[in-house]
């Protein structure tokens, strides 16, 4: 377990050796669950449930062929559709998990339903971000184990940035913000992961079009090799790519120009169908995986 393991690797590409998810049907729980809640979280269509089982189920398949343990967050009443996307209710740090203050409402409950969780299964929680600070896991990446970028825009704001700063000041060398576009505004989800996976060592996958000039020359100046995701295939995520080692990659299928750029970069492409589970939630392999422990890189 995740306790045993410490110190913490930080990092988003070393082997990942334990990831925490939630399947569909404790998310979701069932068809009136579905129904009464997909349209107020903004999905796209209306999912169905025994499709995205079957989804998930193949998902799981490729992640069990990297990972060796997986844990699953169970059904809880003060979830939603939502906490499908395990990755933003909590973060990774050095002296455990912080819980974040969801950005999106709806789904407040669920960085509670992460700490009961910690505590069944022995993980020490270093902190929260409290009201009215918010702060959402999919806006913060770690470039190094000393540099952490988080992303400023409609799910995280400056009072979360603010508390998760004085959090990890004893181990954040270099503490990025990054000013998020307005995109198609605080209805959709915008995360900074939503621009930039890491996918190996100094090699990011990014779409260079919504980074913020000054961030994007920061990384140039740190040696980064930016692999560009296509105009087309930004919309159908293109650029949300989980890293599970150095170089080895899953991405959603669908987006074959941006699987050529990696392959050609020497990444390692798996890929997953997820029409129920990634599509219409508009959550992709990074959203649907909270990281816990990992190798260095």
């Amino acid at each position: 377990m995740i306790a045993d393991a410490q110190p913490w690797v930080l990092s988003e590409i070393g082997s990942l050796k334990t990831v925490l998810l939630k399947h569909p049907r404790q998310a979701w729980v069932d068809g009136e669950h579905v129904r009464m809640q997909w349209k107020a979280l903004g999905y796209s269509e209306e999912p169905d449930l025994g499709r995205a089982a079957a989804e998930y189920d193949r998902f799981l398949e490729i992640i069990r062929r990297s990972v060796p343990e997986i844990l699953f967050m169970p059904e809880d009443g003060r979830t939603g559709l939502d906490s499908i996307y395990v990755r933003d209710a909590a973060l990774v740090t050095r002296h455990g998990v912080i819980l974040c203050n969801m950005g999106k409402k709806l789904r407040e409950g669920e960085p509670e339903a992460v700490k009961d969780y910690c505590k069944t299964a022995g993980w020490p929680v270093a902190g929260a971000v409290r009201a009215p600070g918010a702060i959402e896991g999919g806006d913060v990446v770690w470039l190094d184990d000393q540099t952490l970028a988080v992303g400023h825009g409609y799910r995280t704001n400056a009072e979360g940035i603010r508390q998760l700063r004085e959090m990890t000041a004893s181990f954040v060398r270099e503490f990025i913000e990054v000013p998020l576009p307005h995109w198609d505004g605080p209805g959709d989800v915008l995360h900074l992961m939503s621009l930039l996976s890491p996918v190996d060592r100094a090699r990011l996958l990014v779409h260079s079009r919504l980074l913020p000039v000054p961030f994007r020359k920061l990384l140039l100046d740190k040696g980064f090799q930016l692999i560009e995701v296509p105009e087309e295939e930004y919309p159908s995520m293109g650029g949300n790519v989980l890293a599970l080692a150095p170089g080895r990659c899953l991405a959603l299928a669908g987006n074959p120009r941006t699987n050529e750029r990696l392959a050609k970069a020497g990444i390692e492409v798996w890929t997953y169908e997820g029409r129920e589970i990634s599509m219409k939630g508009a959550g992709g392999p990074t959203c649907l995986t909270r990281p816990l422990v990992r190798a260095a890189p």
